[in-house]
C-alpha cells in the first residue's frame, strides 16, 4: 500500500466498501477506457493513458485531501468502478462524480457509493453544496442524481468536454439521517 493510500479514508456502504485507488484497478480500468461506455468520461484510452488516470485520482487526493475512492464489492472484492469528491483547478464546483466498470451498472452501487461519499464531503469536510456536472446525454447519470435528490441547476460548457449540466445535490440541512436516505 503506498504512503498515499494511507491516508485515504476507508468507507463502508451495506454492500460496498470505498477504499484508495490502486493500480490493482488497471486492468478493469483499461477494459472500460478500450469500449464505448468510455463516452461521458473522455473517452477511449489507451492502458498506459489509464494507468495515469489513476495515478491522477492519487494526486487529487495529495492535492486537496479528497478525491475519488476505488469501490468494491463487499462480498467478493471485485472491483466495480470509482466515486468520489472532486474540485480539479478550472472545475465549476465541488463535484459529486461516479464512473461503474460495465459488469457493475444497474445494481445501485453508484447511488449508494455516492451517498456514503456525500456524507464524507458534508459531515467531515464540511460542504456546504456539491454538485454533478453530466453529460446532457448521459440518462443513466442523471438518473442517479434524481436519485441523490439533486436536481438539474444549470448548463456549463466545460473547456474540453462542452456542452454539459450542473445537478445541484441537496444541501447538508435538507438532508436527513446524516444524508444517507433513500431517494429511489
Amino acid at each position: 500500500m503506498t504512503a498515499i493510500a494511507h491516508h485515504i479514508p476507508r468507507l463502508e456502504t451495506e454492500r460496498l466498501i470505498l477504499r484508495a485507488p490502486s493500480e490493482a484497478d488497471l486492468d478493469a480500468e483499461a477494459e472500460f477506457y478500450a469500449s464505448d461506455a468510455s463516452e461521458f468520461v473522455g473517452g477511449r484510452k489507451r492502458r498506459d493513458e489509464t494507468w495515469r488516470l489513476i495515478a491522477m485520482l492519487l494526486g487529487h487526493w495529495t492535492l486537496r485531501g479528497y478525491g475519488f475512492w476505488g469501490v468494491e464489492e463487499k462480498d467478493t472484492g471485485t472491483y466495480v468502478g470509482r466515486v468520489g469528491l472532486w474540485f480539479p483547478d478550472g472545475w465549476p464546483e465541488p463535484e459529486i462524480g461516479w464512473t461503474l466498470m460495465n459488469k457493475a451498472t444497474g445494481k445501485g452501487y453508484a447511488t449508494e457509493a455516492a451517498l456514503a461519499a456525500r456524507t464524507h464531503a458534508y459531515d467531515v469536510l464540511g460542504w456546504d453544496t456539491a454538485i454533478s456536472l453530466i453529460a446532457p446525454e448521459n440518462h443513466t447519470s442523471k438518473a442517479v442524481a434524481k436519485r441523490l435528490g439533486a436536481q438539474f441547476d444549470y448548463h456549463y460548457k466545460h473547456p474540453k468536454f462542452g456542452a454539459s449540466e450542473i445537478w445541484r445535490h441537496p444541501a447538508p440541512a435538507d438532508l436527513v439521517n446524516g444524508g444517507m436516505e433513500a431517494y429511489a
